[in-house]
């Protein structure tokens, strides 16, 4: 769904600019509060999975194709406001990079598949974990759900930004009911990748998945007739407790999981136009559609320049995209946390009386 230059003119997309601006600016405050030393790598990871699957379209229907916006999964991952970071490095790389999404429509991208699909996807799957069952089958449900309502909703979101700054003039309810249709397949296969994800994760480290704390609910023992909450069992000596065992290992296989993605699984992609490609040629909303000001990047178009063969050009633009998000966002994350920590300063200590 990477709007290209062209389809909103110049005073909406400045508008749109400013949003998305402040959107990070709240998004940097609000993520000093969920990042700590074993989280900010995570999300830097998380990241780059996001830009590896993206290269991944799949099939949604004849002549059309889907892939993951990510922000449902960034959000249940490491929060909702370092999900927008996430994806917004994401964004800014393919724009800069790969000549992927238009660059004066960054605040438009920003807003419509950062922040909405966010926020959506955060505001459901909070509600839905509050009334389900505390177990980690209710956590992938949730997840499921809340991915799956966050691509319409980024789609009806870009027909609003549409309806006010098109460069042309359409049906804007034809374009709705198009848009909608279309990205309620691809929610499908968004819905999909996140829950399997948010589950692998939970499987092996619950304690670094943001929406899964507090998921263990106390246990409750009936005496005379009510409910009490039973007595704490004391603990058995571990070596290490959970929470505070190293991530390394999830993060190697994460990091190794998005360079094979990018680098070997992306050659399978489905070569099809993505929903909004095909939304856009259907409709005319293409009509005034502009070259990118990075069309002749040396990664543009997902291949590396001068290589001619097709597979080795595009495997090594993916490892090079997973490579370059992995350490713009994992800085990024981690300036935010060494923000904090200056913040809070050191602990005072109270003198001898």
């Amino acid at each position: 769904m990477h709007v290209p230059d062209g389809f909103i003119n110049a005073p909406v997309s400045a508008v749109a600019g400013v949003v998305a601006a402040g959107a990070v600016a709240v998004s940097l405050r609000g993520a000093r509060r969920e990042l700590d030393e074993r989280t900010a790598p995570l999300a830097g990871l998380v990241a780059a999975f996001i830009f590896a699957v993206q290269m991944l379209n799949f099939p949604v229907a004849a002549g059309t194709s889907g892939h993951l916006l990510g922000g449902a999964l960034a959000a249940i991952l490491v929060g909702p406001y370092t999900g927008v970071l996430c994806v917004s490095v994401v964004l800014l790389m393919q724009g800069i990079l790969f000549a992927d999404g238009g660059l004066t429509a960054l605040g438009v991208n920003i807003t419509v598949m950062a922040v909405v699909t966010t926020v959506v996807a955060y505001a459901v799957f909070r509600g839905l974990v509050k009334v389900l069952p505390k177990k980690r089958r209710s956590i992938t449900v949730s997840a499921f759900v809340a991915a799956l309502l966050s691509v319409p909703g980024a789609a009806a979101a870009f027909t609003l930004v549409y309806a006010i700054g098109g460069t042309t003039d359409v049906p804007i309810g034809q374009v709705l009911t198009a848009m909608v249709g279309v990205h309620v397949l691809i929610g499908i296969g968004e819905a999909t990748i996140t829950a399997l994800t948010v589950g692998a994760v939970i499987a092996v480290r619950p304690d670094l998945v943001y929406g899964a704390r507090g998921l263990t609910a106390p246990l409750k023992l009936r005496v005379n007739g009510e409910l009490v909450d039973a007595p704490a069992a004391e603990p058995e000596p571990e070596p290490m407790p959970v929470a505070a065992r190293s991530p390394r290992k999830l993060l190697l296989a994460g990091l190794g999981t998005s360079l094979l993605l990018a680098g070997f699984v992306s050659f399978y992609a489905s070569a099809n136009p993505d929903g909004l490609e095909k939304v856009a040629a259907d409709k005319g909303i293409d009509a005034k559609v502009e070259d990118h000001a990075a069309a002749d990047s040396p990664l543009a178009d997902y291949g590396v320049e001068g290589i001619t063969n097709t597979r080795v050009s595009g495997g090594l633009a993916g490892v090079i995209g997973v490579g370059v998000t992995v350490v713009a966002g994992t800085g990024v994350f981690w300036a935010v946390r060494r923000r904090r920590s200056s913040e809070a300063g050191p602990t005072s200590v109270p003198e001898n009386v």
